[in-house]
């Protein structure tokens, strides 16, 4: 089964192997540079401070969709031990078993491949079971710091929640653009808002999973001519689910991770950052999304915080 010739010729025109090198492990992420941190942190003018992941709960997100992807199993390990002898402090400690893209979370590039390639055109199979990635395992992502854009098209739309055909292609996130008043630029992160997590917020995973809004296989172009550093958006799949046309299963994901060397984010939670935004009446800040850096990893859980 082939590959939508749709998707071949879009990938030829945002391919970005060996634009930093034949070595190159993070892609996008050579975008923020000391320049683009330096400016993102003008943007913090108040301090205030909003958290943009969900909770790490048992029953979370995950639907079993994907086998093996579960949600975090909390279990307590010691309760109050006094280790050194009686009398003396005591300590608790835990232990979590998760999927590493189970909640808020990165897609390492290594998470998807397509005809045998990674980024940077690395065979595929230097992803093992053993030893995870090889290369641009989440780990090489060192940190992620940045200005932060949201881009808020069920807003823009005038909406509070993009209905669940909705494909978000060029033309809304200029509209987005519009309405926050700035220019997305040279090493943002951006974060596109659908509205979607309002099901889940609200007890419907189900109705969050599918059918679901999400990012068009036109969009990564946009992306691409703006030099953006990263996306994350506020659904299970990131991009229109079921997809736009047959066979074009995760185009998006190999489009922005193999072809681009862009990471994308999934889960994130931004409605409280939506009201904020409104409120500020500004859609920039500074963006804190460091990576958990699990060694060969294809993806980290998140606690990503806009700063204002």
């Amino acid at each position: 089964m082939a590959l939508p010739r749709e998707f071949l010729d879009i990938a030829e025109r945002v391919n970005n192997w060996g634009r930093w090198g034949a070595d190159d492990e993070i892609g996008t992420l050579n975008l923020i540079t000391d320049e683009v941190v330096r400016n993102a942190a003008a943007t913090v003018r108040t301090g205030r401070r909003v958290a943009l992941a969900v909770p790490l709960q048992q029953y979370g997100i995950q639907t079993g969709l994907i086998p093996g992807r579960v949600d975090p199993l909390h279990s307590m390990i010691a309760l109050n031990w006094e280790m050194f002898g009686p009398g003396l402090v005591a300590t608790s400690d835990d232990v979590v078993t998760m999927g590493l893209q189970a909640a808020t979370h990165w897609d390492a590039l290594t998470h998807v491949s397509h005809s045998g390639r990674i980024y940077n055109g690395r065979p595929a199979d230097t992803i093992t079971a053993h030893g995870g990635a090889a290369f641009s395992g989440i780990d090489k992502a060192r940190h992620i710091v940045s200005r932060g854009v949201l881009l808020d098209i069920a807003a823009a739309h005038g909406v509070d929640r993009l209905p669940g055909d909705h494909a978000v292609g060029p033309e809304d996130l200029l509209a987005a653009e519009e309405l926050a008043r700035t220019q997305v630029r040279a090493g943002d992160v951006v974060l596109v808002r659908t509205g979607q997590m309002r099901l889940y917020l609200a007890g419907d995973k189900q109705g969050y999973a599918v059918p679901a809004p999400g990012l068009s296989v036109r969009s990564p172009e946009w992306f691409h001519a703006r030099d953006v550093a990263a996306v994350a958006n506020d659904t299970l799949a990131f991009e229109i689910f079921p997809p736009e046309f047959d066979n074009g299963w995760l185009a998006v994901h190999a489009l922005h991770l193999v072809e681009m060397g862009m990471l994308q984010g999934q889960n994130w939670n931004l409605e409280e950052l939506s009201r904020i935004c409104a409120e500020e009446g500004r859609y920039e800040f500074l963006l804190s999304a460091m990576p958990e850096p699990f060694v060969g990893a294809t993806g980290t859980p998140v606690a990503p915080v806009a700063i204002f």
